[in-house]
């Protein structure tokens, strides 16, 4: 420590100077602020600075860098890592930082980094606009994007990352800089997939596409012992399918909801979710072909808002959480077979498994053109369980991570870092990044060499 002999004294002087509240143990909110998607993590830190704008920001940065705390940079909460909040420590919560404001002219936003992607869709279609954004209505734009990000709109408009335009950071200095192509290009690079390691982004500024606000979308529902035959109807489709085109197939257990036909409620079933990011007339023609393979239990394509589609993924908040992901260069019948067989093998309702393909506009980039460096055709394995009692939670882990390793020899190696859970390695840390990381390593050198910003799935500065 720098001034202080006490961290009680950083924090008391850090709540001097914020504006939002500063949350301490035993204070009304602390346990809701402290809480994130993954209800496994459990941590409690020192204090919580709950900023409601960029001054906030800097004085948190500088009271942490000042002071020598451990720190951690909060949007959204919806990691699985928990990387949001730490132990013993201060949280800077973005939350309270959430306006929007859309230039239809331009067909831009400006976007605070509190803000969800449910507050996105909500004032972009207003004008009948969006950005590729988190399938959830709960994801955080900071941690999405700072990823890379993945969505529906993706293999027609790119990465989440791909249509940032600008943002504004609190470096480790505690300065606002803001970063482009032409301002600071290097952070701009590196902030576009290469995660939080650089300093906190207070707002982005995104590429905004005419989309909806009616698009066609929906599922088809099949009996869980044909997982393998829609598999390879999923397979078959993408492989040349146009880019406005999108599918998840996967493996869940349907809830009891009124949407599903009652016979199948509760039951674990086959599933292909399809989006057409363009005219609903031509979506239903492109998906014509699709939908007649087989025969489904639920036909619910149609054209419907763009925004209730997208309120769709609701994750319905913080349960216990686990996952692992990887890449599948192709989705191969020894894949199927072993995706099948742990689908039929799934602990809990709320343990599934899904594939999307990548291509399109997401992968057309070369691999170091951002920070985000996996852009080879493929695709991406989400292998998923969430449950409620913590006495559950070996059944739960050993499930994901044995499938996990059961779909290793059909995979690349390569991870996506939003998906990265907090107990894994250096190596897949590493893969998160790619080609990229050795360039990573030196922007962060210059950005922030004494690493405070490194509670994340950290680039270890060079030198």
């Amino acid at each position: 420590m720098t001034t202080t002999d006490h961290p009680d004294d950083a924090y008391r002087a850090l709540g001097e100077r914020l504006r939002g509240a500063l949350l301490r143990p035993g204070d009304d909110g602390y346990d809701d602020a402290r809480t994130v998607w993954n209800a496994r993590i459990d941590r409690e830190p020192a204090a919580i600075a709950r900023c409601t704008g960029v001054a906030d920001v800097v004085a948190a940065v500088d009271v942490a860098r000042e002071h020598d705390l451990r720190l951690a940079v909060k949007s959204g909460g919806h990691h699985v890592s928990g990387a949001a909040v730490c132990d013993d420590g201060l949280v800077i919560d973005l939350g309270p930082m959430d306006g929007i404001r859309v230039d239809p002219e331009t067909k831009t936003a400006r976007v605070e980094a509190g803000a969800t992607w449910g507050d996105v869709d909500h004032e972009t279609q207003a004008f009948g606009l969006a950005v590729p954004g988190g399938q959830d209505p709960n994801i955080g734009v900071a941690g999405l994007t700072l990823g890379g990000g993945v969505g529906w709109l993706s293999r027609k408009y790119g990465l989440t990352s791909d249509n940032l335009l600008s943002a504004d950071v609190v470096t480790a200095e505690g300065e606002l800089v803001h970063a482009s192509a032409e301002s600071h290009p290097d952070l701009f690079w590196a902030l576009r997939g290469g995660g939080g390691n650089f300093g906190v982004v207070t707002s982005f500024e995104f590429q905004l596409h005419a989309v909806g606000p009616e698009v066609f979308a929906g599922s088809l529902i099949y009996p869980a012992g044909e997982t393998r035959e829609v598999a390879r109807y999923y397979r078959e489709f993408v492989a040349d399918a146009p880019p406005e085109a999108r599918l998840l197939f996967g493996s869940m257990h349907l809830p009891a909801k009124p949407y599903f036909p009652e016979a199948i409620h509760d039951t674990r079933v086959a599933i292909i979710v399809a989006f057409y990011a363009g005219p609903p007339a031509e979506g239903e023609e492109v998906l014509a072909s699709l939908r007649a393979r087989g025969d489904p239990l639920m036909d619910s394509l149609r054209g419907r808002p763009y925004a209730a589609f997208q309120r769709a993924g609701d994750s319905q908040g913080s349960r216990r959480t686990d996952l692992r992901s990887q890449y599948l260069a192709t989705l191969s019948d020894p894949a199927i077979d072993t995706l099948v067989a742990y689908a039929e093998d799934a602990p809990s309702p709320g343990a599934t498994v899904f594939v999307s393909p990548r291509g399109g506009a997401e992968t057309e980039p070369p691999s170091d053109a951002t920070a985000y460096a996996h852009r080879d055709a493929a695709h991406h394995l989400l292998i998923e369980a969430r449950w409620d009692a913590s006495e559950r939670d070996d059944e739960h882990l050993t499930w994901v991570r044995a499938f996990h390793d059961a779909m290793a020899p059909y995979t690349t190696g390569d991870v996506a870092m939003n998906f990265l859970t907090d107990d894994e390695g250096r190596e897949r840390v590493r893969a998160a990044y790619g080609d990229n990381y050795n360039r990573l390593a030196e922007i962060k050198a210059a950005w922030d060499p004494e690493n405070l910003f490194r509670g994340n799935q950290n680039v270890e500065p060079t030198g």
